[in-house]
């Protein structure tokens, strides 16, 4: 099926009943319904293209959850942009993959002005809360368009397969990130798998996005906005105010990355409020600390899961479900908190050597999919989709091992990445940034554990002869250039970069002192 078609059927659990809230305004389905058909009405009135590429950029508010799923209803090809990046970055991108349209908030206008000077594909403009530097509020946009007059006559028995939900970027090592080409058949199967694992846990499910609605927490929304969830919408993440969201409108299902959770657990107003409704509180972005995670059972119950998956292959590869982690709370294979669970039903898992033959349990190697989940290509790059598909399976890039249950542990990265906050951060992207600076001979950039991020970005310096640098001038350039959450947290001096016998960057060595111990190279 199609994207709109998953909440369309959300819609027939009720249309009256909620579907959006956000402080005083609540929005039943039937009123998403008819405002998404007046959108994709006045999308095609203005000249929108089946498959057309259209991004939005905004904090959370019911306005561009609307949009996003009103895009959808008018079956354009949703371009995901993360508001934390550089806006050279998001520019890049965007004209990347011919985005067209941007519908955008007015508090981000001066952003937008700039992607506007940046990316020449873009060309139409709608600002959602009010007329701004002549482009249409949505509410004028939308004038005169009534929702009983949206004929949708373009769907095909098989929920157009073969079409594009999104082009999602990947994080790019130079230049601007690959675009992972979404279809409806991997998204189709994300949105059920997650439905199989997540549905009938509560019986009027309610859902809580604080994380960006036009980042990772889109497709959480949409996925129980399937399930007849409503959506408890936060405009960013503050820990009392996720804890009293969760009491307030006993709150059955939400999402965030682990490094929300470690200052929810740390939050003074742990234990003030009643968190007893949650059936899913769901991490994903990166793995969490075992011991944070243990103690997350004990705080919130029965509820903690995982899961694990890539834009190539979308959140849901594996499933750790909370039965699961409560037995390891409980003692019943405490070492299942470091897993992020076994392989979900539609997707085939292989770790795998770099030869491609696959390795028995208890081996580590890099972890390699199949299956539907497995996004189709990358955007206009055709020798990167074949690089990264040989042996005919998906190349994740994670290292991990499996053990005689089937329960899959990550323990390294092939790719030489970061992942801070949920996020993913490239190190030679990072190092590029750094190297400009002419005070700079080396760099190796590594993450390294931090109690709130998982991983810290830290960057290993090398002066070059009688330079005098500061590590807050590296890190105040790597911000300029990469936005702030690429650029470095700390900056280390060191006399020189140790090497491997093949003259490459030992980055191991450099790691060792900082996870010496810990088992595995990911937190």
């Amino acid at each position: 099926m199609r994207s709109i078609d998953y909440v369309d059927k959300g819609a027939g659990f009720g249309p009256a009943r909620p579907a959006i809230i956000d402080g005083d305004v609540t929005l039943s389905f039937a009123e998403v319904q008819a405002q998404t058909k007046r959108i994709a009405l006045a999308m095609r009135a203005n000249g929108h293209q089946r498959q057309e590429a259209v991004a939005l950029y905004s904090p959370n508010n019911p306005d561009v959850m609307i949009a996003l799923l009103a895009l959808w209803r008018a079956e354009g090809v949703w371009v995901p942009v993360n508001m934390r990046n550089a806006i050279d970055a998001n520019a890049a991108y965007m004209d990347y993959v011919r985005c067209k349209w941007l519908f955008y908030h007015s508090s981000v206008a001066d952003d937008v002005a700039k992607l506007k000077a940046r990316c020449p594909s873009l060309s139409k403009f709608v600002c959602l809360d009010k007329a701004h530097d002549g482009d249409p509020s949505l509410d004028e946009f939308i004038r005169g368009f009534k929702a009983e007059d949206f004929t949708d006559d373009h769907a095909d028995p098989f929920g157009n397969l073969d079409d594009l939900v999104g082009i999602f970027p990947t994080g790019g090592t130079t230049g601007p990130s690959k675009g992972v080409e979404v279809t409806n058949l991997g998204w189709g199967t994300m949105l059920e798998i997650i439905q199989n694992a997540w549905g009938g846990r509560a019986e009027n499910p309610v859902c809580l996005t604080v994380a960006p609605i036009t980042h990772a927490a889109g497709p959480v929304a949409l996925a129980t906005l399937a399930m007849g969830a409503a959506q408890v919408i936060l405009p960013g993440f503050d820990p009392e105010k996720v804890l009293a969201a969760i009491e307030k409108y006993k709150v059955t299902h939400m999402y965030l990355p682990p490094t929300a959770l470690y200052g929810m657990l740390d939050s003074p107003a742990l234990g003030k409020y009643d968190t007893s409704s949650l059936k899913i509180f769901l991490l994903v972005g990166s793995p969490c600390a075992p011991d944070k995670l243990r103690r997350a059972v004990d705080v919130f119950g029965p509820c903690m899961c995982q899961s694990y998956g890539q834009v190539e292959s979308p959140m849901i590869t594996c499933w750790m479900p909370p039965e699961v982690i409560a037995a390891a709370a409980n003692g019943e294979h405490p070492e299942r908190f470091a897993s992020c669970g076994r392989p979900t039903y539609p997707v085939q898992v292989a770790i795998m050597d770099d030869d491609g033959n696959e390795l028995p349990n208890g081996e580590a190697g890099e972890i390699c999919v199949r299956g539907a989940l497995v996004s189709k290509r990358y955007f206009e790059k055709p020798e990167a989709t074949a690089e990264i598909r040989t042996f005919g399976w998906h190349h994740t890039g994670d290292v991990g091992k499996r053990d005689e249950h089937g329960y899959i542990y990550i323990v390294d990265r092939k790719k030489d990445m970061v992942i801070t906050g949920g996020f993913n951060v490239y190190s030679a992207e990072v190092e590029g940034a750094i190297m400009e600076l002419p005070e700079v001979l080396e760099c190796a950039v590594i993450g390294v554990p931090h109690d709130k991020w998982g991983e810290q970005v830290t960057a290993m310096v090398v002066k070059a002869g009688g330079a005098d640098i500061s590590a807050d001038k590296i890190i105040a350039h790597a911000k300029t250039q990469l936005g702030g959450v690429k650029a470095p947290k700390a900056v280390h001096f060191i006399d020189a970069i140790p090497r491997t016998a093949a003259g490459k960057m030992d980055k191991k060595k450099l790691r060792e002192p900082f996870w010496g111990g810990a088992g595995r190279s990911v937190n």
